[in-house]
């Protein structure tokens, strides 16, 4: 599949609808315009919006289509966790917890939630400190997976399921974080870059040391 270029390929691709779209590009203009007070985003994330951040966000809903309780560690500027929720706003049951270690951060993410009425629930601490019940928890550009995994630990010990985006160095992320973990892990191919990766993991426990 060829990843799409703009909004437009974005909404072919995703089944958007207009509405969606709506609050995406609303989205982008509060990222603009908050990029301009405080280092949210780099330039070229806002150059490559669309084909990206919000596609390679979006492309998760479709791993988990039944999932409406959602974890994002690490929500930083909100991907994926704003973009899962301007799709699932209105669906029954459906809550994104953004979780985010910076009060800054979390002030714009919060203002976001607002301006565009999202299922959303904002949480200023360390991943590792909130252990909520979900469908899913994810993360993108958080931590390499020995990190991550202990920040996931709390969600995936209850029974979430981790949907990691990841880049070409997953595989050796993989053999670092079998030193100190146990799980079930799987490959999946991103579609919205060559280099890109997808990991889905399940049954986390620590590796016993004698």
């Amino acid at each position: 599949m060829t990843p799409p270029t703009d909004a437009a390929g974005v909404q072919t691709l995703l089944g958007a609808s207009d509405a969606q779209m709506a609050d995406l590009g609303r989205y982008r203009g509060l990222l603009t315009e908050w990029n301009e007070k405080m280092n949210l985003v780099g330039p070229s994330a806002l150059a490559q919006f669309w084909p990206r951040h919000a596609y390679d966000s979006a492309q998760l809903l479709a791993l988990a289509p039944d999932a409406v309780t959602w974890a994002d560690l690490g929500a930083g500027a909100g991907f994926p966790g704003v973009v899962l929720a301007i799709l699932l706003k209105g669906r029954p049951g459906a809550r994104v917890h953004l979780v985010e270690s910076m009060a800054k951060r979390c002030r714009f993410l919060a203002e976001v939630a607002e301006q565009l009425s999202l299922p959303v629930d904002v949480h200023n601490v360390r991943a590792e400190q909130l252990g909520i019940k979900v469908d899913i928890v994810t993360a993108r550009a958080c931590a390499p997976l020995t990190r991550l995994l202990g920040y996931a630990e709390p969600s995936l010990k209850t029974g979430a399921t981790g949907l990691f985006l990841k880049g070409q160095d997953v595989v050796a992320e993989l053999t670092e974080a079998a030193k100190c973990w146990k799980f079930e892990a799987e490959l999946l191919a991103s579609s919205s870059h060559p280099d890109g990766r997808i990991l889905r993991v399940k049954g986390l426990s620590r590796v016993r040391t004698v």
